[in-house]
């Protein structure tokens, strides 16, 4: 699994970091999501995909 996001997509909701706050989190100082993981172990896999689901704006990419 890869993931990625768009930072101009963002509208930090938070949701993802709140998810899953070890491949997520929140750049304070530019108000978007940063990927912490992108390469996620597979224990974390069935959470991030539930984090790209409920995103609101499609911020998340999940390869593989």
């Amino acid at each position: 699994m890869h993931v990625t996001v768009d930072p101009e997509k963002c509208c930090s909701s938070g949701l993802c970091a709140l998810t899953v706050p070890e491949v997520f989190g929140l750049d304070e100082e530019e108000c978007v999501v940063m990927v912490l993981l992108p390469e996620p172990p597979a224990a974390l896999h069935e959470r991030v995909r539930g984090a790209a689901r409920r995103c609101p704006t499609g911020t998340i990419e999940v390869r593989g």
